[in-house]
């Protein structure tokens, strides 16, 4: 099909080493991101006290999602623990949604209260001093959007369904349109995803791209696995299975941190406003759930954004 052909190794994007809170939690602030107004970061999955996906000897993971593996009270205490590491106040109130897959949005008012019932969507918006706005992932994009002259922010969940919604495009529309918010004014992060270097996906996730975007693909690349004993005998590796679902080379793999930093570009912010904060959920295990990785038998982690209430 003509895509750039490249090893696992260049589509790596590695994240720097975390920082870790004073209550001992690591998480990834945002490089460059010194707003004394502003909060905002994303987590990983070391120093919490979840159980369910680590082994008996080894210490507790920050799981950040309602899970049916894990009670809730210990959820939220880990959501206390990660809202204490980033605003230094455990009881900062954290705002999320039942994600979906779509391009819904919701502004988050005083409180945590948030404008409609139920609290289905992707995206979360507010002006609202005190509030740590949360999207969850575990493979997903999450992209953190603030507004430096009106004060404002909000957050997005984007994995390869919202992305081809434009849900970080319908996002700073509503900014523009709720906030006042000016393209030249915003600056955005975006988190650790799944990235190209393993997110192998099939035809049909290509065909969604070509058809929404001018560039579609243009995000794709064919991935070559580099086993000395694959390259040397190939026939012993075929399988039967579609493109983009065998675990042999070449695969199609799809670069969603591009695609959400072009929206980006697209709804007018400049290339130099937007932070890639790198990091592959799938790749980096020891620091990162995944999804995809672990056969959907993983927890969730987070990234925030808010204002803070004494500025």
């Amino acid at each position: 099909m003509g895509f750039p052909r490249q090893a696992i190794e260049e589509l790596q994007r590695r994240c720097k080493p975390p920082r870790i809170g004073a209550n001992g939690v690591a998480w990834l602030p945002v490089p460059g991101w010194s707003y004394p107004w502003l909060w905002a970061g994303f987590s990983t999955r070391r120093q919490g006290l979840s159980r369910a996906w680590c082994a008996e000897d080894a210490p507790g993971e920050l799981n950040l999602g309602l899970n049916p593996q894990e009670d809730a009270e210990t959820t939220l205490a880990n959501r206390r623990l990660f809202a204490e590491a980033v605003t230094g106040d455990p009881k900062t109130p954290l705002v999320s949604l039942r994600q979906i897959h779509s391009r819904h949005l919701v502004t988050a008012l005083a409180d945590g209260e948030v404008s409609s019932r139920p609290a289905k969507g992707d995206g979360l918006l507010t002006k609202q001093p005190g509030l740590l706005l949360a999207v969850q992932t575990a493979d997903c994009i999450p992209v953190l959007v603030a507004d430096r002259r009106n004060r404002a922010v909000a957050a997005f969940h984007a994995g390869w369904r919202g992305t081809v919604k434009r849900i970080v495009e319908a996002g700073i529309g509503r900014m523009r349109l709720e906030f006042g918010s000016r393209p030249e004014d915003l600056v955005a992060a975006i988190g650790p995803g799944i990235g190209p270097c393993c997110y192998a996906v099939g035809e049909e996730v290509l065909s969604e791209f070509e058809s929404q975007f001018q560039y579609g693909s243009e995000l794709f690349h064919e991935v070559y696995d580099s086993d000395p004993v694959r390259e040397k005998y190939p026939m012993l590796f075929l399988t039967q299975r579609a493109p983009g679902h065998s675990n042999i080379g070449p695969s199609l793999q799809v670069d969603l941190v591009e695609a959400n930093r072009r929206q980006l570009v697209d709804a007018g912010l400049k290339a130099r406003s937007i932070k890639i904060v790198g990091g592959c959920t799938a790749c980096q295990p020891e620091l990162f759930f995944s999804h995809r990785a672990s056969r959907g038998y993983a927890g969730r982690m987070m990234g925030v954004i808010g204002i803070r209430s004494n500025t």
